[in-house]
């Protein structure tokens, strides 16, 4: 009865995993552009990393 019991939970786990999984990818799939203020900041610590590394 137990073994019954632990293979619902597990192939519970395993379909809640794989729907996380589909999330995850959806989500990646929709990520948006950097917005103006989000390159600027990159483009910026480049240049202060640069300065650093030449120092």
């Amino acid at each position: 009865m137990s073994d019954l019991i632990r293979e619902e939970q597990q192939d519970e786990l395993e379909k809640y995993l794989e729907e996380k999984a589909k999330q995850a990818q959806e989500n990646e799939q929709e990520a948006k552009p950097l917005s103006a203020y989000d390159a600027c900041v990159l483009k910026e610590s480049a240049k202060i990393h640069e300065l650093i590394a030449e120092a």
